[in-house]
């Protein structure tokens, strides 16, 4: 197969191609597969090993048995766009209008795909920051928009206040941010998200923020941007349940804000999924209204898988950077003695039976030399699993 133009851009962001055009399978679904074809324990790909919340599954079972199976309504079910908006109001105390603010998509992938389809022109620039998850850098190049990135560098990842200052400008339609931020385990400081406010305000850009791990913060409370003064207006916020109640194959997410930005939107996503996943609906309409013990119960659960995973790739020999939220953590292999990470991920099923990614896998070709010996660990997994990967690790150090 092969690709031209925006697609063939677009391809870039997401898959390897050869010097032929050739589509080449993705270092994420080269690093599972591996894990399959040797037995690995795969702490590469981010999704829990564990079911999540048994309200929420049993709510899907009873939405199931109830009739809930056809198409829903284009915005989504009512009972679920309300519960999003009363978890706005109720955790950062932002009003959201259920029937004209809120759109439930197919996970927050959709939600940003639509997004940056939408509200951006050909010719437009999108600033994001690097490391990226990857479906950033390939929407961008479908909607035929420039990307713009600001580096995070080890070993806390924040950008450089001057550096974002550069990026922005009267050309850029969108500034993209995630926060928590995925692949770093990072969380942007207020200083951070203020100033990223005041140069959209000051060059007339929307915000569009992906706040999928906003319940997995470990000693800090989540800031919604929208929260801030001057964001509301032109900040489209998008989440999902997958990672807060451990249920990422059910696809439901979310974005809020300005009716008008929602509206165009929702011209996009209606050519995309259209709906999805209508028994699932009424189930998250049910998680999000658990009680606040639920969701610092999650939060605390895995800040003990964190502390037990990086405790053990710190025996193992690599340097740790401590993560903020998310369902991962990094390490540089660089004291170990390996300066290419990318080349250790491939090797580390055989050295230790275990899988991880390159942090290169998620930057543009021309700072892959300033992630090069970093590697991604996801500690969304049971206990015995991440006490087995940390003994097996171990073997690098020897």
């Amino acid at each position: 197969m092969e690709l031209s133009g925006a697609w063939q851009s677009a391809a870039r962001g997401a898959m390897l191609l050869g010097g032929d055009g050739a589509l080449k399978p993705t270092i994420f679904a080269e690093m599972s597969a591996l894990a399959m074809s040797t037995g690995a324990i795969n702490l590469g790909q981010g999704f829990p090993d564990e079911d999540g919340s048994p309200e929420v599954l049993e709510a899907a079972r009873q939405a199931i048995s109830d009739g809930w199976n056809q198409y829903p309504p284009g915005l989504g079910f009512p009972v679920l766009r309300e519960a999003i908006s009363a978890h706005q109001h109720r955790f950062y105390g932002l009003s959201v209008d259920p029937d004209r603010e809120v759109i439930v998509t197919a996970g927050a992938t959709e939600a940003l795909a639509a997004s940056i389809l939408a509200l951006v022109e050909p010719g437009d620039e999108v600033v994001t920051f690097e490391p990226f998850y990857d479906s950033y850098a390939a929407m961008i190049a479908l909607s035929g928009a420039v990307h713009r990135t600001v580096p995070l560098r080890a070993p806390h990842f924040q950008p450089d206040h001057d550096e974002l200052r550069r990026a922005v400008t009267d050309r850029t339609r969108i500034i993209l941010i995630n926060d928590p931020h995925n692949p770093t385990g990072a969380m942007m400081d207020r200083p951070t998200l203020e100033l990223v406010v005041e140069l959209a305000n000051r060059h007339d850009a929307l915000i569009v923020t992906d706040e999928v791990y906003e319940h997995l913060t470990f000693g800090q409370p989540h800031i919604p941007i929208a929260t801030l003064p001057g964001a509301s207006d032109r900040t489209v916020t998008i989440s999902s349940a997958g990672k807060t109640f451990s249920t990422t194959g059910w696809k439901v997410g979310w974005m809020t804000g300005p009716h008008d930005l929602l509206q165009a939107v929702l011209a996009v996503k209606q050519f995309l999924t259209y709906v999805n996943a209508a028994p699932f609906q009424p189930a998250i309409a049910v998680g999000l209204g658990l009680p606040e013990e639920f969701f610092r119960g999650v939060a605390s659960v895995l800040q003990r898988k964190r502390d037990l995973l990086s405790a053990g790739l710190t025996r193992a020999g690599f340097s740790v950077s401590e993560s903020q939220g998310s369902y991962f953590v990094v390490a540089d292999a660089a004291p170990l003695g390996f300066t290419d990470a990318a080349d250790l991920c491939r090797s580390l099923p055989t050295l230790a039976g275990v899988v991880a990614v390159p942090i290169s896998a998620f930057v543009t070709d021309e700072h892959k030399s300033d992630y090069a010996s970093l590697v991604r660990f996801a500690f969304c997994k049971r206990v015995d699993v991440l006490e087995r990967a940390s003994a097996q690790l171990a073997r690098l150090s020897r």
